[in-house]
Protein backbone atom coordinates (compact mmCIF):
# COMPACT_ATOMS: atom_id res chain seq x y z
CA UNK A 1 0.00 0.00 0.00
CA UNK A 2 1.62 3.23 -0.87
CA UNK A 3 1.88 6.34 1.10
CA UNK A 4 -0.76 8.47 -0.14
CA UNK A 5 -3.51 4.91 0.31
CA UNK A 6 -1.95 3.97 3.73
CA UNK A 7 -4.99 4.53 6.57
CA UNK A 8 -4.43 5.59 9.33
CA UNK A 9 -2.95 4.62 12.55
CA UNK A 10 -6.67 5.83 14.28
CA UNK A 11 -7.95 3.96 10.90
CA UNK A 12 -5.38 0.81 12.17
CA UNK A 13 -6.67 0.33 15.53
CA UNK A 14 -10.62 0.72 14.80
CA UNK A 15 -9.54 -2.60 11.81
CA UNK A 16 -8.20 -4.40 14.78
CA UNK A 17 -11.37 -3.45 17.55
CA UNK A 18 -13.24 -4.42 14.90
CA UNK A 19 -12.82 -7.57 13.81
CA UNK A 20 -14.87 -8.01 10.72
CA UNK A 21 -15.39 -6.10 7.78
CA UNK A 22 -18.54 -4.00 6.99
CA UNK A 23 -21.17 -6.35 5.36
CA UNK A 24 -21.00 -6.43 1.28
CA UNK A 25 -16.97 -5.60 1.65
CA UNK A 26 -14.98 -7.18 0.92
CA UNK A 27 -11.71 -8.13 3.64
CA UNK A 28 -9.03 -5.45 4.01
CA UNK A 29 -6.22 -7.87 4.43
CA UNK A 30 -6.97 -10.70 2.94
CA UNK A 31 -5.01 -14.01 4.17
CA UNK A 32 -2.19 -15.50 1.68
CA UNK A 33 -3.62 -18.68 -0.36
CA UNK A 34 -1.13 -21.51 -0.40
CA UNK A 35 -0.55 -25.09 -1.68
CA UNK A 36 0.72 -27.85 0.10
CA UNK A 37 4.50 -27.42 0.85
CA UNK A 38 3.97 -23.53 1.22
CA UNK A 39 3.91 -22.95 -2.40
CA UNK A 40 2.03 -19.39 -2.75
CA UNK A 41 -1.04 -20.64 -5.10
CA UNK A 42 -1.50 -16.75 -6.89
CA UNK A 43 2.16 -17.32 -8.18
CA UNK A 44 1.05 -18.38 -11.60
CA UNK A 45 -2.18 -16.00 -11.06
CA UNK A 46 -4.54 -18.96 -11.24
CA UNK A 47 -6.48 -18.49 -8.03
CA UNK A 48 -6.71 -14.92 -8.27
CA UNK A 49 -7.90 -14.78 -11.98
CA UNK A 50 -10.57 -17.66 -11.04
CA UNK A 51 -12.17 -15.57 -8.18
CA UNK A 52 -11.81 -12.40 -10.40
CA UNK A 53 -13.62 -13.83 -12.95
CA UNK A 54 -16.35 -15.01 -10.65
CA UNK A 55 -16.98 -11.85 -9.11
CA UNK A 56 -17.13 -10.44 -12.23
CA UNK A 57 -20.12 -11.49 -12.95
CA UNK A 58 -22.74 -9.43 -10.66
CA UNK A 59 -20.88 -6.10 -11.81
CA UNK A 60 -21.67 -7.37 -15.72
CA UNK A 61 -25.27 -8.13 -14.67
CA UNK A 62 -26.13 -4.59 -12.88
CA UNK A 63 -23.93 -3.00 -16.13
CA UNK A 64 -26.20 -5.04 -18.12
CA UNK A 65 -29.31 -3.42 -16.90
CA UNK A 66 -28.38 0.08 -16.20
CA UNK A 67 -26.82 0.33 -19.71
CA UNK A 68 -30.20 -1.42 -21.17
CA UNK A 69 -32.59 1.39 -19.27
CA UNK A 70 -30.22 4.12 -20.52
CA UNK A 71 -30.19 2.95 -24.68
CA UNK A 72 -34.06 2.80 -23.96
CA UNK A 73 -33.91 6.52 -22.20
CA UNK A 74 -31.85 7.80 -25.33
CA UNK A 75 -34.45 6.21 -27.94
CA UNK A 76 -37.15 7.75 -25.28
CA UNK A 77 -35.02 11.34 -25.43
CA UNK A 78 -34.72 11.34 -29.24
CA UNK A 79 -38.17 10.15 -30.56
CA UNK A 80 -40.03 12.44 -28.35
CA UNK A 81 -38.60 15.62 -28.58
CA UNK A 82 -36.40 15.38 -32.06
CA UNK A 83 -32.58 16.90 -32.57
CA UNK A 84 -33.02 19.88 -31.65
CA UNK A 85 -35.05 18.79 -28.58
CA UNK A 86 -33.06 16.10 -27.64
CA UNK A 87 -30.03 18.50 -27.99
CA UNK A 88 -31.04 20.22 -25.51
CA UNK A 89 -32.26 18.00 -23.32
CA UNK A 90 -28.63 16.07 -23.66
CA UNK A 91 -26.83 19.85 -22.87
CA UNK A 92 -29.16 19.93 -19.73
CA UNK A 93 -28.68 16.68 -18.55
CA UNK A 94 -24.63 17.65 -19.13
CA UNK A 95 -24.46 20.36 -17.39
CA UNK A 96 -25.98 18.44 -14.10
CA UNK A 97 -23.42 15.46 -14.79
CA UNK A 98 -20.28 17.78 -14.95
CA UNK A 99 -20.85 20.18 -12.33
CA UNK A 100 -21.90 17.32 -10.11
CA UNK A 101 -18.52 14.89 -10.64
CA UNK A 102 -16.56 18.18 -9.75
CA UNK A 103 -18.83 19.05 -6.70
CA UNK A 104 -18.12 15.32 -5.52
CA UNK A 105 -14.52 15.97 -5.44
CA UNK A 106 -13.64 12.71 -5.18
CA UNK A 107 -15.56 11.50 -1.86
CA UNK A 108 -17.77 8.98 -3.66
CA UNK A 109 -14.15 7.26 -4.00
CA UNK A 110 -13.33 8.00 -0.72
CA UNK A 111 -16.31 6.33 0.98
CA UNK A 112 -15.87 3.12 -0.92
CA UNK A 113 -11.86 3.09 0.67
CA UNK A 114 -12.81 4.25 4.20
CA UNK A 115 -15.83 2.58 5.04
CA UNK A 116 -14.79 -1.10 4.86
CA UNK A 117 -11.71 0.15 7.34
CA UNK A 118 -14.58 1.26 10.24
CA UNK A 119 -16.78 -0.55 12.91
CA UNK A 120 -20.62 -0.55 11.57
CA UNK A 121 -23.68 -1.09 14.02
CA UNK A 122 -24.86 0.62 17.04
CA UNK A 123 -21.04 0.88 18.44
CA UNK A 124 -19.16 1.32 15.28
CA UNK A 125 -17.34 4.41 14.38
CA UNK A 126 -18.44 4.01 10.23
CA UNK A 127 -20.89 7.04 10.59
CA UNK A 128 -19.15 9.25 11.83
CA UNK A 129 -17.26 9.29 8.29
CA UNK A 130 -20.14 10.75 6.83
CA UNK A 131 -19.42 13.92 7.92
CA UNK A 132 -16.21 14.33 6.83
CA UNK A 133 -17.17 12.75 3.49
CA UNK A 134 -20.69 14.75 2.93
CA UNK A 135 -20.38 18.40 4.04
CA UNK A 136 -17.83 19.93 1.69
CA UNK A 137 -19.40 18.26 -1.46
CA UNK A 138 -22.40 19.27 -0.72
CA UNK A 139 -21.74 22.83 0.70
CA UNK A 140 -19.34 22.89 -3.08
CA UNK A 141 -22.55 21.78 -4.84
CA UNK A 142 -24.93 23.72 -3.10
CA UNK A 143 -22.83 26.89 -3.95
CA UNK A 144 -22.70 26.37 -7.19
CA UNK A 145 -26.36 25.71 -7.47
CA UNK A 146 -27.28 28.64 -6.49
CA UNK A 147 -24.84 30.34 -8.64
CA UNK A 148 -26.10 28.84 -11.26
CA UNK A 149 -29.65 29.48 -11.23
CA UNK A 150 -28.74 32.96 -10.31
CA UNK A 151 -26.92 33.18 -13.28
CA UNK A 152 -29.23 30.86 -15.95
CA UNK A 153 -30.64 34.04 -17.93
CA UNK A 154 -26.76 34.76 -19.11
CA UNK A 155 -25.39 31.52 -19.21
CA UNK A 156 -27.99 30.03 -21.01
CA UNK A 157 -27.35 30.98 -24.82
CA UNK A 158 -23.45 29.72 -24.21
CA UNK A 159 -24.43 26.48 -23.05
CA UNK A 160 -27.92 25.94 -24.62
CA UNK A 161 -26.69 26.91 -28.22
CA UNK A 162 -29.57 28.71 -30.21
CA UNK A 163 -31.83 30.71 -27.48
CA UNK A 164 -35.52 29.42 -27.28
CA UNK A 165 -38.17 29.90 -24.90
CA UNK A 166 -37.55 28.66 -21.57
CA UNK A 167 -33.83 27.64 -21.89
CA UNK A 168 -33.25 29.96 -18.86
CA UNK A 169 -35.75 27.92 -16.87
CA UNK A 170 -34.09 24.54 -18.30
CA UNK A 171 -30.62 25.57 -16.97
CA UNK A 172 -31.76 26.68 -13.57
CA UNK A 173 -33.32 23.82 -13.22
CA UNK A 174 -30.46 21.35 -13.87
CA UNK A 175 -28.13 24.02 -11.43
CA UNK A 176 -30.76 23.35 -8.84
CA UNK A 177 -30.59 19.75 -9.20
CA UNK A 178 -26.65 19.76 -8.89
CA UNK A 179 -26.93 19.29 -4.76
CA UNK A 180 -29.64 16.28 -5.14
CA UNK A 181 -27.30 14.72 -7.95
CA UNK A 182 -24.40 14.69 -5.73
CA UNK A 183 -26.14 13.35 -2.90
CA UNK A 184 -27.35 10.25 -4.44
CA UNK A 185 -23.65 9.61 -6.02
CA UNK A 186 -22.22 9.67 -1.75
CA UNK A 187 -25.44 7.48 -1.10
CA UNK A 188 -24.61 5.07 -3.89
CA UNK A 189 -21.03 5.03 -2.12
CA UNK A 190 -22.11 4.38 1.07
CA UNK A 191 -24.49 1.09 -0.11
CA UNK A 192 -22.01 -0.35 -2.04
CA UNK A 193 -20.08 -0.72 1.30
CA UNK A 194 -22.67 -1.36 3.80
CA UNK A 195 -24.94 -3.59 2.01
CA UNK A 196 -24.50 -6.86 -0.15
CA UNK A 197 -24.02 -6.02 -3.86
CA UNK A 198 -27.65 -6.93 -4.78
CA UNK A 199 -28.97 -3.80 -3.17
CA UNK A 200 -26.41 -1.49 -4.61
CA UNK A 201 -27.19 -3.37 -8.35
CA UNK A 202 -31.07 -2.76 -7.49
CA UNK A 203 -31.19 0.76 -6.81
CA UNK A 204 -28.26 2.18 -8.75
CA UNK A 205 -29.23 -0.36 -12.00
CA UNK A 206 -32.69 -1.05 -11.70
CA UNK A 207 -34.39 1.65 -10.26
CA UNK A 208 -32.90 4.52 -11.14
CA UNK A 209 -32.54 4.11 -14.69
CA UNK A 210 -35.98 2.08 -15.15
CA UNK A 211 -38.09 4.70 -13.87
CA UNK A 212 -36.05 7.03 -15.93
CA UNK A 213 -37.49 6.35 -19.77
CA UNK A 214 -41.00 6.00 -17.73
CA UNK A 215 -41.22 9.39 -16.91
CA UNK A 216 -39.40 11.40 -19.87
CA UNK A 217 -41.50 9.24 -21.76
CA UNK A 218 -44.90 10.35 -19.93
CA UNK A 219 -44.38 13.49 -20.11
CA UNK A 220 -43.13 13.71 -23.94
CA UNK A 221 -46.55 12.15 -24.45
CA UNK A 222 -48.49 14.65 -22.62
CA UNK A 223 -47.00 17.10 -24.65
CA UNK A 224 -44.60 18.40 -22.35
CA UNK A 225 -41.53 20.37 -23.21
CA UNK A 226 -38.07 19.35 -22.81
CA UNK A 227 -38.15 21.36 -19.33
CA UNK A 228 -41.08 18.62 -17.99
CA UNK A 229 -38.63 15.95 -19.37
CA UNK A 230 -36.09 16.79 -18.07
CA UNK A 231 -37.53 17.25 -14.54
CA UNK A 232 -39.16 13.60 -15.24
CA UNK A 233 -35.26 12.44 -15.32
CA UNK A 234 -34.72 13.41 -12.10
CA UNK A 235 -37.58 12.60 -9.80
CA UNK A 236 -36.20 8.80 -9.87
CA UNK A 237 -32.96 10.71 -8.27
CA UNK A 238 -34.49 11.77 -5.94
CA UNK A 239 -36.34 8.41 -4.58
CA UNK A 240 -33.02 6.97 -5.30
CA UNK A 241 -32.06 8.82 -1.98
CA UNK A 242 -34.57 8.19 -0.06
CA UNK A 243 -34.10 4.40 -1.08
CA UNK A 244 -30.24 4.61 -0.29
CA UNK A 245 -31.10 6.32 3.37
CA UNK A 246 -33.43 3.76 4.48
CA UNK A 247 -31.06 0.79 3.21
CA UNK A 248 -27.62 2.41 5.02
CA UNK A 249 -29.44 3.81 8.15
CA UNK A 250 -29.59 0.41 9.98
CA UNK A 251 -25.97 -1.03 8.58
CA UNK A 252 -24.44 2.30 9.94
CA UNK A 253 -26.55 2.10 13.29
CA UNK A 254 -28.11 5.70 12.65
CA UNK A 255 -31.27 4.87 14.03
CA UNK A 256 -30.19 3.63 17.19
CA UNK A 257 -27.59 5.97 17.99
CA UNK A 258 -24.54 4.93 16.71
CA UNK A 259 -24.03 8.63 15.25
CA UNK A 260 -25.09 10.32 18.67
CA UNK A 261 -23.69 10.85 21.90
CA UNK A 262 -25.19 12.47 25.00
CA UNK A 263 -23.36 16.34 25.66
CA UNK A 264 -21.17 15.93 28.35
CA UNK A 265 -22.02 17.64 31.44
CA UNK A 266 -25.55 17.72 30.76
CA UNK A 267 -28.59 17.45 33.92
CA UNK A 268 -29.17 13.53 33.83
CA UNK A 269 -32.40 13.36 31.64
CA UNK A 270 -31.95 16.42 29.85
CA UNK A 271 -28.68 15.68 28.53
CA UNK A 272 -28.24 17.28 25.11
CA UNK A 273 -27.53 14.86 22.09
CA UNK A 274 -25.47 15.95 19.76
CA UNK A 275 -23.75 14.31 16.29
CA UNK A 276 -20.50 12.15 16.83
CA UNK A 277 -17.77 14.46 15.91
CA UNK A 278 -15.06 12.76 13.46
CA UNK A 279 -11.51 13.27 14.44
CA UNK A 280 -8.96 15.23 12.85
CA UNK A 281 -7.03 12.40 11.74
CA UNK A 282 -10.32 11.28 10.21
CA UNK A 283 -10.28 14.66 7.98
CA UNK A 284 -6.78 14.22 6.57
CA UNK A 285 -7.11 10.86 6.20
CA UNK A 286 -9.82 10.97 3.85
CA UNK A 287 -9.41 13.63 1.78
CA UNK A 288 -5.99 12.85 1.26
CA UNK A 289 -7.31 9.81 -0.40
CA UNK A 290 -9.75 11.28 -2.23
CA UNK A 291 -8.61 14.69 -3.47
CA UNK A 292 -6.04 12.95 -5.78
CA UNK A 293 -8.87 11.69 -7.32
CA UNK A 294 -10.97 14.00 -8.25
CA UNK A 295 -9.62 15.28 -10.52
CA UNK A 296 -9.94 12.56 -12.75
CA UNK A 297 -13.29 11.27 -11.78
CA UNK A 298 -14.65 14.27 -12.65
CA UNK A 299 -13.16 14.16 -16.36
CA UNK A 300 -14.04 10.57 -16.54
CA UNK A 301 -17.61 11.63 -15.63
CA UNK A 302 -17.81 14.85 -18.39
CA UNK A 303 -15.54 14.12 -21.00
CA UNK A 304 -18.85 12.89 -23.48
CA UNK A 305 -20.84 15.78 -22.30
CA UNK A 306 -18.32 18.37 -22.78
CA UNK A 307 -18.68 16.61 -26.26
CA UNK A 308 -22.21 17.31 -26.36
CA UNK A 309 -21.84 21.10 -25.01
CA UNK A 310 -18.78 21.65 -27.50
CA UNK A 311 -21.04 20.69 -30.34
CA UNK A 312 -24.28 22.70 -28.86
CA UNK A 313 -22.28 25.50 -28.59
CA UNK A 314 -20.20 25.31 -31.95
CA UNK A 315 -22.57 23.42 -34.22
CA UNK A 316 -25.67 23.76 -33.20
CA UNK A 317 -28.42 21.78 -30.95
CA UNK A 318 -29.23 19.58 -33.58
CA UNK A 319 -25.79 18.51 -34.24
CA UNK A 320 -25.63 18.38 -29.97
CA UNK A 321 -28.47 15.84 -30.23
CA UNK A 322 -27.03 13.66 -33.08
CA UNK A 323 -23.21 13.60 -30.93
CA UNK A 324 -25.38 12.61 -27.64
CA UNK A 325 -27.50 9.68 -29.70
CA UNK A 326 -24.11 8.60 -31.21
CA UNK A 327 -22.72 8.55 -27.61
CA UNK A 328 -25.11 6.57 -26.12
CA UNK A 329 -24.25 3.43 -28.14
CA UNK A 330 -20.73 3.99 -27.97
CA UNK A 331 -21.06 3.98 -24.19
CA UNK A 332 -23.48 0.90 -24.64
CA UNK A 333 -20.28 -1.14 -25.72
CA UNK A 334 -18.39 -0.61 -21.96
CA UNK A 335 -21.16 -2.16 -20.44
CA UNK A 336 -18.52 -5.59 -19.84
CA UNK A 337 -15.32 -3.07 -18.62
CA UNK A 338 -17.60 -0.72 -16.38
CA UNK A 339 -18.96 -4.18 -15.43
CA UNK A 340 -15.81 -5.91 -14.28
CA UNK A 341 -13.73 -2.91 -13.08
CA UNK A 342 -17.31 -2.69 -10.31
CA UNK A 343 -15.81 -6.30 -9.32
CA UNK A 344 -12.40 -6.00 -9.48
CA UNK A 345 -11.12 -3.22 -8.39
CA UNK A 346 -10.43 -4.40 -4.34
CA UNK A 347 -8.80 -7.79 -5.85
CA UNK A 348 -6.38 -5.70 -7.93
CA UNK A 349 -5.80 -3.23 -4.77
CA UNK A 350 -4.96 -6.09 -1.94
CA UNK A 351 -2.26 -7.92 -4.81
CA UNK A 352 -0.83 -4.82 -5.60
CA UNK A 353 -0.96 -3.86 -2.03
CA UNK A 354 0.65 -7.05 -0.95
CA UNK A 355 3.90 -6.86 -3.50
CA UNK A 356 1.92 -9.37 -5.90
CA UNK A 357 2.00 -7.80 -9.05
CA UNK A 358 2.63 -10.76 -11.32
CA UNK A 359 -0.80 -12.22 -10.31
CA UNK A 360 -2.15 -8.23 -10.46
CA UNK A 361 -1.12 -9.13 -14.07
CA UNK A 362 -2.65 -12.01 -14.71
CA UNK A 363 -5.81 -10.77 -13.22
CA UNK A 364 -5.91 -7.65 -15.94
CA UNK A 365 -5.15 -10.11 -19.15
CA UNK A 366 -7.96 -12.29 -18.34
CA UNK A 367 -10.37 -9.87 -17.71
CA UNK A 368 -8.98 -7.61 -20.48
CA UNK A 369 -9.53 -10.60 -22.63
CA UNK A 370 -13.09 -11.42 -21.30
CA UNK A 371 -14.08 -7.57 -21.78
CA UNK A 372 -12.78 -7.44 -25.48
CA UNK A 373 -14.12 -10.37 -26.53
CA UNK A 374 -17.75 -8.88 -25.10
CA UNK A 375 -17.03 -5.63 -26.21
CA UNK A 376 -15.03 -5.66 -29.84
CA UNK A 377 -18.02 -7.51 -31.44
CA UNK A 378 -20.42 -4.30 -30.54
CA UNK A 379 -18.13 -1.83 -31.75
CA UNK A 380 -17.09 -3.81 -34.44
CA UNK A 381 -20.87 -3.70 -35.75
CA UNK A 382 -21.55 -0.26 -35.15
CA UNK A 383 -19.03 0.91 -36.85
CA UNK A 384 -20.28 -1.42 -39.85
CA UNK A 385 -23.94 -0.66 -39.49
CA UNK A 386 -23.90 2.70 -37.66
CA UNK A 387 -27.13 4.06 -39.98
CA UNK A 388 -28.84 0.98 -39.36
CA UNK A 389 -28.64 1.63 -35.38
CA UNK A 390 -29.37 5.34 -35.88
CA UNK A 391 -32.50 4.60 -37.69
CA UNK A 392 -34.21 3.69 -34.49
CA UNK A 393 -33.53 6.90 -33.07
CA UNK A 394 -35.31 8.41 -36.34
CA UNK A 395 -34.03 9.27 -39.94
CA UNK A 396 -32.93 12.46 -38.88
CA UNK A 397 -30.00 11.05 -37.01
CA UNK A 398 -28.86 9.30 -40.24
CA UNK A 399 -26.38 12.48 -40.15
CA UNK A 400 -23.99 10.51 -37.49
CA UNK A 401 -23.22 7.54 -39.07
CA UNK A 402 -20.03 8.45 -40.08
CA UNK A 403 -19.43 10.13 -36.34
CA UNK A 404 -20.39 6.23 -35.10
CA UNK A 405 -17.78 4.77 -37.33
CA UNK A 406 -14.73 7.15 -36.34
CA UNK A 407 -15.61 6.54 -32.38
CA UNK A 408 -16.08 2.89 -32.69
CA UNK A 409 -12.81 2.46 -34.02
CA UNK A 410 -11.32 4.37 -31.11
CA UNK A 411 -13.55 2.55 -29.00
CA UNK A 412 -11.38 -0.57 -30.26
CA UNK A 413 -7.93 0.65 -28.53
CA UNK A 414 -10.07 1.66 -25.14
CA UNK A 415 -11.26 -1.72 -24.32
CA UNK A 416 -8.32 -3.04 -26.11
CA UNK A 417 -5.89 -1.86 -23.12
CA UNK A 418 -8.33 -2.85 -20.74
CA UNK A 419 -8.55 -1.45 -17.47
CA UNK A 420 -5.34 -0.13 -17.04
CA UNK A 421 -6.88 3.20 -15.29
CA UNK A 422 -7.65 0.75 -12.38
CA UNK A 423 -4.59 -0.82 -12.00
CA UNK A 424 -3.16 3.03 -11.62
CA UNK A 425 -5.60 4.31 -9.01
CA UNK A 426 -5.52 0.70 -7.00
CA UNK A 427 -1.77 1.04 -6.82
CA UNK A 428 -2.39 4.56 -5.62
CA UNK A 429 -1.09 6.33 -8.53
CA UNK A 430 -3.88 8.77 -9.22
CA UNK A 431 -1.31 11.63 -10.16
CA UNK A 432 -0.51 9.94 -13.21
CA UNK A 433 -4.40 8.79 -14.09
CA UNK A 434 -5.20 12.34 -13.03
CA UNK A 435 -2.40 12.92 -15.71
CA UNK A 436 -3.99 10.04 -18.22
CA UNK A 437 -7.14 11.95 -18.41
CA UNK A 438 -6.06 15.62 -18.73
CA UNK A 439 -4.11 14.62 -21.49
CA UNK A 440 -6.72 13.40 -23.13
CA UNK A 441 -9.84 15.99 -22.14
CA UNK A 442 -7.04 18.34 -23.66
CA UNK A 443 -6.94 17.10 -26.72
CA UNK A 444 -10.50 16.65 -26.72
CA UNK A 445 -11.26 20.02 -26.20
CA UNK A 446 -8.31 21.12 -28.87
CA UNK A 447 -9.26 19.37 -31.38
CA UNK A 448 -12.78 19.82 -30.65
CA UNK A 449 -12.62 23.92 -31.15
CA UNK A 450 -10.66 23.30 -34.29
CA UNK A 451 -12.80 20.47 -35.85
CA UNK A 452 -16.56 21.15 -34.56
CA UNK A 453 -17.27 24.37 -36.73
CA UNK A 454 -16.48 23.13 -40.32
CA UNK A 455 -17.47 19.32 -39.55
CA UNK A 456 -20.23 19.39 -36.75
CA UNK A 457 -20.86 15.78 -35.29
CA UNK A 458 -18.15 13.99 -37.66
CA UNK A 459 -15.86 16.90 -36.21
CA UNK A 460 -16.73 16.86 -32.67
CA UNK A 461 -16.21 12.25 -32.74
CA UNK A 462 -12.90 13.04 -34.33
CA UNK A 463 -11.68 14.98 -31.38
CA UNK A 464 -13.55 12.57 -28.55
CA UNK A 465 -11.73 9.26 -30.76
CA UNK A 466 -8.42 11.70 -30.31
CA UNK A 467 -8.86 11.92 -26.97
CA UNK A 468 -10.00 8.22 -25.97
CA UNK A 469 -6.67 7.23 -27.71
CA UNK A 470 -4.28 9.83 -25.86
CA UNK A 471 -6.37 8.89 -22.63
CA UNK A 472 -5.84 4.84 -22.95
CA UNK A 473 -2.32 4.57 -24.27
CA UNK A 474 -1.16 7.18 -21.74
CA UNK A 475 -2.48 4.83 -18.99
CA UNK A 476 -1.46 1.93 -20.59
CA UNK A 477 2.39 3.33 -20.72
CA UNK A 478 2.09 4.26 -17.05
CA UNK A 479 0.52 1.08 -15.80
CA UNK A 480 2.93 -0.88 -17.60
CA UNK A 481 5.97 0.94 -16.01
CA UNK A 482 3.93 0.97 -12.41
CA UNK A 483 3.14 -2.69 -12.39
CA UNK A 484 6.47 -4.21 -14.13
CA UNK A 485 4.87 -6.87 -15.65
CA UNK A 486 2.96 -7.41 -19.16
CA UNK A 487 -0.30 -6.65 -19.75
CA UNK A 488 -0.50 -8.27 -23.13
CA UNK A 489 0.05 -12.00 -23.20
CA UNK A 490 -0.29 -14.50 -26.24
CA UNK A 491 -3.96 -15.54 -25.15
CA UNK A 492 -5.00 -11.70 -25.42
CA UNK A 493 -3.66 -11.64 -28.72
CA UNK A 494 -5.40 -14.63 -29.86
CA UNK A 495 -9.13 -13.59 -28.22
CA UNK A 496 -8.13 -9.94 -29.96
CA UNK A 497 -7.35 -12.05 -33.35
CA UNK A 498 -10.14 -14.44 -33.22
CA UNK A 499 -12.84 -11.50 -32.19
CA UNK A 500 -11.66 -9.58 -35.22
CA UNK A 501 -11.61 -12.20 -37.85
CA UNK A 502 -14.93 -14.11 -37.05
CA UNK A 503 -16.95 -10.14 -36.34
CA UNK A 504 -15.57 -8.63 -39.40
CA UNK A 505 -16.10 -11.11 -41.73
CA UNK A 506 -19.74 -11.47 -40.96
CA UNK A 507 -19.78 -7.59 -40.93
CA UNK A 508 -18.13 -7.71 -44.68
CA UNK A 509 -20.71 -10.17 -45.26
CA UNK A 510 -23.63 -8.23 -44.36
CA UNK A 511 -22.39 -4.89 -46.29
CA UNK A 512 -22.01 -6.90 -49.42
CA UNK A 513 -25.20 -8.53 -49.32
CA UNK A 514 -27.36 -5.90 -48.40
CA UNK A 515 -25.67 -2.38 -47.33
CA UNK A 516 -25.44 -1.00 -44.23
CA UNK A 517 -28.77 -0.77 -43.16
CA UNK A 518 -30.79 -3.31 -41.27
CA UNK A 519 -30.91 -5.63 -43.63
CA UNK A 520 -27.03 -5.92 -43.99
CA UNK A 521 -27.18 -6.01 -40.37
CA UNK A 522 -29.50 -8.79 -39.87
CA UNK A 523 -27.33 -11.10 -42.73
CA UNK A 524 -23.96 -10.06 -40.18
CA UNK A 525 -26.21 -11.41 -37.57
CA UNK A 526 -27.23 -14.44 -39.31
CA UNK A 527 -23.51 -15.10 -39.97
CA UNK A 528 -22.43 -14.52 -36.14
CA UNK A 529 -25.51 -16.98 -35.02
CA UNK A 530 -24.39 -19.46 -37.55
CA UNK A 531 -20.57 -19.73 -36.52
CA UNK A 532 -21.53 -19.66 -33.14
CA UNK A 533 -23.36 -22.68 -33.34
CA UNK A 534 -21.06 -24.26 -35.18
CA UNK A 535 -18.72 -23.63 -32.60
CA UNK A 536 -20.72 -25.09 -30.06
CA UNK A 537 -20.41 -28.29 -32.47
CA UNK A 538 -16.85 -28.76 -31.50
CA UNK A 539 -15.63 -31.37 -28.70
CA UNK A 540 -12.62 -29.29 -27.41
CA UNK A 541 -15.00 -26.05 -27.36
CA UNK A 542 -17.30 -27.20 -25.65
CA UNK A 543 -14.76 -29.20 -22.90
CA UNK A 544 -13.16 -25.50 -22.60
CA UNK A 545 -17.13 -23.87 -22.06
CA UNK A 546 -17.77 -26.45 -19.48
CA UNK A 547 -14.59 -26.03 -17.39
CA UNK A 548 -15.13 -21.96 -17.53
CA UNK A 549 -18.37 -22.43 -16.39
CA UNK A 550 -17.84 -25.14 -13.68
CA UNK A 551 -15.15 -22.41 -12.65
CA UNK A 552 -17.83 -19.83 -12.21
CA UNK A 553 -20.11 -21.88 -10.62
CA UNK A 554 -17.85 -22.92 -8.14
CA UNK A 555 -15.72 -20.91 -7.75
CA UNK A 556 -11.71 -21.88 -7.43
CA UNK A 557 -10.88 -25.41 -6.41
CA UNK A 558 -10.19 -25.78 -3.00
CA UNK A 559 -6.44 -26.19 -1.57
CA UNK A 560 -6.22 -28.10 1.19
CA UNK A 561 -4.99 -25.17 3.68
CA UNK A 562 -6.41 -24.51 6.78
CA UNK A 563 -8.23 -21.50 6.26
CA UNK A 564 -8.63 -19.72 2.29
CA UNK A 565 -9.19 -16.42 1.89
CA UNK A 566 -12.75 -15.01 1.26
CA UNK A 567 -13.78 -13.63 -2.17
CA UNK A 568 -13.30 -9.88 -2.33
CA UNK A 569 -16.73 -8.10 -3.39
CA UNK A 570 -16.83 -5.73 -5.72
CA UNK A 571 -17.12 -2.18 -4.18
Amino acid sequence: MTADTRPSAGARRDDARAGTPVPGSGPVDAPTDTRPGGVEAATDGTAEVRRGTRSGIAGLAGAASNGLFGFLLAVVITRGYGTAGAGAFFAAVGVVTVAAAVCTLGAETGLIWTLPRRRAGARGDAARVLTVAFGPPLTVAVTVGLAGVVAAGALAPHLLGDARPGDSALLAVSFAAVPLVVAMTLLFAVLRCVRPIGAYVGVQSVLLPAARPLLVGAAALAGGGVLAGVTGWLIPAACAVLVCLVLVAGPLGLGRGAAVRPERGGPLGLARVALLRPERGDWSAFWRFALPRAGSAAIDASVVWVGVLLTSVLAGPADAGIFGAVGRYVLAGQLAMQGLRVAVSPQLSRLLGEGRRSAAAAVHRRLTAWALVLSWPVYLLLAAFGPAFLQLFGPEFAAGASAMTVLAVAMLVNTGVGNVQSLLLMSGRSGLHLAATAAGLAVTVCLGLWLIPGHGVTGAALAWAAGIATENLTAFGCARAVVGEPLVDAALRRAAAGTLAAVGTAGLAGVLAAGRGLPGLAVALAVLAAGCAGLVTVPRVRRRVAVSIGQIRRGEAAAPTAAAPAPTKGR
